[in-house]
């Protein structure tokens, strides 16, 4: 079994962050650890209180995991400021892990901001350079070029610029258009377009967790690149698609359906 850990924060709503990762990488045949950033009080409506952890309580549990269990890939998600994405950098240069999957959250589904504005810069600059793979969404990919990312054009012009700051793959994710739901891969030389149609839902709470956290898990279980986006792309689907309509706002994505299907086949 490979081992997956976590570093982001935590949702209490369990839709998205170290939850959703968690529950991710379990039902695609992984074991999942979890290095907490920070705690959120949220639910489908709005976070109402964030609670950065100490750098070395963070740090603490990162040594933990590596000396002790090992780690096949990393997956990052909430880091809320530049001292932690800071931190979370100098611990993968210091392990060196096989994969490292890096989800750049910025913004909430309820629009809550999740990363300090200064830290977008420190996250270029420290992390992206580490990465394996990173994956912006569209508002993502717009803050880490600095300008709006609006279409699929947009989106080859994006990832070049994003693939220069250093990571081996970018996948910028078209999950904000309208039409097919079109991801686009990039290796610094070929480009991969992940297209499904389109689920109209509301309930999408957690999926860019969900998405990269199942990229982790493929990638530890030794998919290359293109196997691993393309199943966690499939994964993700229907996930969304029998997307969870709990709460009063934007439900979660439900991660147990694609396997539920599995197992009933």
């Amino acid at each position: 079994m490979k081992r997956v850990l976590t570093i982001a924060g935590s949702d209490s709503g369990g839709g998205a962050g170290i939850q959703a990762d968690l529950k991710t990488i379990t039902l695609l045949g992984g074991f999942g650890m979890s290095a907490i950033t920070a705690l959120t009080a949220q639910n489908t409506v709005a976070v109402t209180a964030i609670h950065d952890l100490p750098l070395d309580f963070i740090e603490a549990q990162i040594d933990a995991v590596f000396t002790d269990i090992g780690v096949d890939a990393v997956k990052t998600g909430m880091l809320s400021k530049a001292e932690v994405v800071k931190l979370v950098a100098s611990k993968i240069d210091q392990y060196k892990p096989p994969v490292v999957v890096v989800d750049p959250v910025m913004v909430a589904k309820s629009g809550a901001p999740l990363l300090a504005a200064e830290a977008q810069q420190t996250l270029a600059q420290f992390l992206l350079p580490l990465a394996t793979l990173v994956t912006p969404n569209l508002p993502e990919a717009s803050a880490l070029v600095g300008w709006e990312v609006r279409d699929e054009n947009d989106m080859h012009r994006a990832a070049e610029e994003i693939h220069q700051m250093g990571p081996t793959y970018v996948l910028v994710k078209g999950g904000h258009l309208h039409g097919e739901a079109v991801d686009l891969l990039f290796d610094g030389q070929q480009y991969h377009e992940f297209r499904t149609t389109r689920v109209e839902t509301k309930n999408v709470h957690g999926t860019g967790c969900t998405y990269g956290s199942a990229i982790a898990t493929y990638l530890a279980q030794e998919l290359d690149v293109i196997e691993a986006v393309a199943a966690a792309k499939r994964f993700i689907t229907e996930a969304i698609r029998h997307g969870l309509a709990v709460g009063q706002g934007h439900g979660p994505t439900n991660p147990y359906a694609a396997m539920r299907q599995e197992w009933k086949s």
